[in-house]
């Protein structure tokens, strides 16, 4: 996989510098990094709808369209695939994975945490991969609501604010 990520990172660095014609490629660069993110976080949540409803041949489509525009926001951040590597690797041997590494919190059995588990937590003792313990029936209940109608002057100033450079949100490290 990471000879088809290395070859797709070619392309993209090529495409920005106008020696391969790619039109979405070009049209995500000339919109941005704050657009180029969003539509990494955009594909991430088709991946997880796809995933959640079971749908494996929309989560594959989905995870290729957010592993291209990752590939992207890449580039613009200047991020070499063998930098991302190589965090995977010093997380495998801290971890004996390349998983997400634990929060620091006070949450019980949480390594780091500062909090005394009953037990030392290992890999494989939770149903999640991640060392925390996530309920077996966790989309247990999980439905999806049907859209609703908005009025095309509501549905056009949510598109706007979307597209806004300057729109409010969250900021940066303000968790």
């Amino acid at each position: 996989m990471s000879d088809s990520i290395r070859r797709l990172h070619e392309s993209v660095c090529a495409a920005r510098k106008g020696r391969v014609a790619s039109p979405r490629t070009a049209k995500l660069f000339a919109r941005g990094r704050s657009f180029i993110a969003k539509k990494v976080a955009e594909e991430a949540v088709e991946v997880a709808l796809d995933g959640a409803m079971g749908d494996a041949p929309g989560a594959v489509r989905e995870s290729a369209d957010l592993l291209y525009n990752l590939v992207v926001l890449w580039v613009e951040l200047g991020i070499d695939p063998d930098d991302v590597w190589a965090e995977m690797r010093r997380r495998e041997k801290m971890l004996g994975m390349a998983e997400k590494l634990p929060k620091m919190g006070k949450k019980a059995g949480v390594p780091g945490s500062g909090a005394s588990p009953a037990a030392p937590l290992r890999h494989g003792d939770s149903l999640g991969h991640s060392g925390y313990a996530v309920p077996a029936d966790l989309f247990a209940d999980f439905t999806v609501e049907p859209a609703r109608e908005v009025s095309a002057e509501a549905a056009a100033a949510g598109a706007a604010r979307l597209a806004s450079p300057t729109a409010p949100g969250p900021r940066r490290g303000s968790r």
